[in-house]
């Protein structure tokens, strides 16, 4: 800033220099004699114009020296490392910044910081807005009246959306009755309402959908609404939950009813705590801390059923495992049975055991191991077969465990593993390391130990019935395959590569199914690698219906850029599908990083509506919006309304902070 302020001031003072020059005198025309002369009047005195006021350059905010020290590596640079830009950091709240420093995932940088630097530079990236500053409440003139005051849970088909994938087995289908939608006006629809969320600038997770109730969770600060949809043009809420000291959330939202009749909403927040709510009051039921390791955390969505409530928990040791400093590498994935009444562990399920030392890693202190294998998804449970499914991340640490990049299926009763699929072995990975040895990097682990991929199952799984009755688990892995299996074995049945995928590619939060087929949306295709996937030109970034049954591409939608538009580092965007896509009655709902909607023809991709939500709108909250990117899962719909989040200030994408509703064309 500073130097961008300079320059101004030096382009100023050149311009006033040039307007004080003399020009060159023009040619002059020959004089025709005159008869007398005229007196000889003096010319006034040259006075020069006065000095310009020198601009004094304005005052260095105390933390941007602490910003360029400690931060601007990574978020300067946020195509590398995955981190917010610094664009996304002036649209997030104080509390959020502050939390990621002390509590959250950059716990270990600000523990470098005094208090002091910490405020300082948390001032400084959110534009200087402090605590004071907050905006004001806007559900004050939004709060339901009346009869809609009232939360209503009645009816035997009032659940509609319960789960990260609508339903039990994930499929994200929703019937035209569900959602209220039919193809035909999938095919034309407008804007009906947007809200805005202040200090948010990351719209990661959906909410639940009971009747005309959406229990939507503001994960950026902390909160979750209740909102009735009875009125199609503005809703009202209902209720609103803020969780102690703002602690941001991750997770969608599930709902269930328990075996005595009880309802609860269950969600998880980024410092691994799940919280149970009574939907029809917004009241915590009880709150329960889950995290057993330093870098634990909860991403993928928990699971209410009558007598359990079923969390997955991820870590991301893996951003700081590179650093020299840090004893690497000693945290895993596990997944909790928790009693749905008080929050009490009934068992736990570990993706590996406890790692030990493994070697000396050159300095005299230990590199430990195994590790990894985070759980990023959202299980399916199989009630009839008594089982669990679900998918994990890479390694870590040495020894790369069997049950990382894997597919797993565990007990429902009793947490005891069944079977594990093993897709990718090998793959070691930590921010800051690389294919190649780096020696000065102390946790790193190089070729041929790895082949460094990071290809984590981080899609959830489905459970799908194709119409010969038969059962298939389909899973997506960001290595760009697409897997099906017996849910009784584990036995591949088929996998079908669109890709090699990256840290960020092939397919990344989700897949639906519906009618024997599987839509897979793919983020970056990769590079060819012999013996998984030769270089076909016809794969490309977009989404892909399979054959359930054989893997076949049924279709694809690969939009292409437009023409004179130049592509991203990592490709154009507007053709890189990463968030879970929907299936509501014929359409499919999908959407594009660069923010672009999709409704398309379920059977053939036929385009049927698109609409651009990469610009500004006007909250009917009375907050000012804006549209980005559209990631994560963000789409469901409720009482004849299409609803998308955009916004995903994460990897370099465009940050948001709007909910926004479609609605049919009248």
């Amino acid at each position: 800033m500073r130097s961008f302020v300079f320059g101004s001031a030096m382009g100023c003072v050149s311009l006033i220099a040039l307007m004080s020059c003399t020009t060159p005198e023009a040619p002059v025309a020959p004089m025709a004699p005159v008869a007398q002369v005229a007196p000889v009047v003096p010319a006034p005195p040259i006075v020069a114009p006065p000095a310009p006021t020198p601009v004094a350059a304005p005052a260095l905010h105390p933390g941007e020296a602490v910003y360029k020290a400690s931060c601007a590596a990574c978020h300067d640079n946020t195509e590398a490392t995955r981190a917010p830009s610094r664009d996304n950091l002036k649209g997030m709240s104080f509390q959020f910044v502050n939390y990621a420093l002390t509590q959250g995932k950059m716990k270990d940088m600000g523990a470098s910081l005094t208090a002091d630097q910490r405020a300082q530079v948390v001032s400084f990236v959110t534009g200087g807005r402090d605590p004071s500053q907050i905006t004001a409440d806007w559900t004050k003139n939004m709060m339901c009246t009346g009869a809609q005051a009232a939360v209503d849970l009645e009816g035997p088909d009032a659940a509609t959306s319960t789960h990260f994938g609508y339903d039990a087995n994930n499929t994200r289908k929703m019937t035209a009755k569900q959602a209220g939608l039919t193809t035909e006006q999938m095919g034309k629809l407008d804007l009906a309402w947007a809200i805005a969320f202040p200090d948010s600038t990351t719209m990661r997770s959906q909410g639940a959908v009971v009747g005309k109730n959406l229990f939507y969770p503001a994960t950026d600060v902390g909160k979750v609404y209740a909102f009735d949809l009875n009125d199609q043009a503005k809703p009202c809420v209902q209720w609103v939950y803020t969780t102690p000291g703002g602690a941001p959330l991750r997770t969608s939202i599930a709902y269930g009813v328990l075996a005595d009749g009880t309802p609860l909403l269950t969600f998880s927040g980024i410092d691994s705590t799940v919280y149970a709510l009574d939907p029809r009051t917004g009241k915590a039921m009880w709150t329960k801390p889950v995290g057993s390791y330093s870098y634990s955390m909860t991403t993928g969505t928990p699971s209410v059923l009558k007598d359990r409530v079923i969390v997955p928990v991820a870590q991301f040791e893996i951003m700081v495992a590179a650093e020299n400093k840090y004893e690497c590498c000693t945290n895993h994935g596990y997944v909790l049975s928790l009693d749905p009444k008080t929050g009490a562990q009934q068992w736990r399920y570990d993706t590996m055991p406890e790692a030990t030392k493994q070697r000396d890693r050159g300095d005299g202190k230990p590199l430990l191991g195994p590790s990894g294998a985070p759980i990023w998804n959202s299980p399916v449970v199989d009630e009839k077969r008594g089982l669990i499914y679900f998918g994990t991340g890479e390694s870590n640490s040495p020894p790369a465990h069997k049950n990382t990049n894997a597919i797993i299926a565990i007990n429902l009763k009793t947490g005891k593993e069944k079977w594990a699929f093993h897709a990718t072995p090998a793959d070691i990975f930590n921010s800051g390391c690389g294919l190649k040895s780096k020696p000065e990097l102390l946790n790193c682990t190089s070729a041929p130990e790895t082949v460094f991929r990071d290809v984590d199952f981080g899609a959830s799984v489905i459970l799908g019935k194709g119409s010969d009755g038969k059962e298939l688990l389909y899973a997506g892995q960001k290595s760009g395959s697409v897997w099906a299996f017996d849910p009784d074995t584990g036995k591949v049945v088929w996998r079908k590569a669109l890709g090699t995928g990256s840290p960020l590619g092939g397919v990344h939060w989700g897949i639906a199914y519906d009618n024997d087929t599987v839509f897979a949306p793919i983020s970056i295709v990769g590079v060819p690698i012999p013996g998984e996937w030769d270089a076909d030109p016809s794969i490309k970034s977009g989404l892909y219906a399979l054959d359930a049954k054989t893997g076949k591409i049924k279709w694809q939608f690969n939009p292409e850029p437009p023409a004179g538009s130049t592509p991203n580092p990592r490709g154009y965007s507007g053709g890189r599908f990463s968030t879970a896509p929907s299936v509501i009655d014929g359409a499919v709902v999908a959407a594009a990083l660069d923010g672009t909607l999709y409704t398309l023809d379920k059977k053939t991709g036929a385009v049927l509506w698109s609409y651009k939500t990469a610009k500004d709108f006007d909250g009917v909250n009375g907050v000012k919006g804006k549209g980005g990117a559209i990631d994560s899962n963000s789409i469901t719909a409720a009482n004849g309304l299409l609803l998308v989040n955009s916004g995903y200030g994460m990897f370099g994408q465009a940050g948001g902070n709007v909910l926004l509703a479609f609605k049919p064309k009248s």
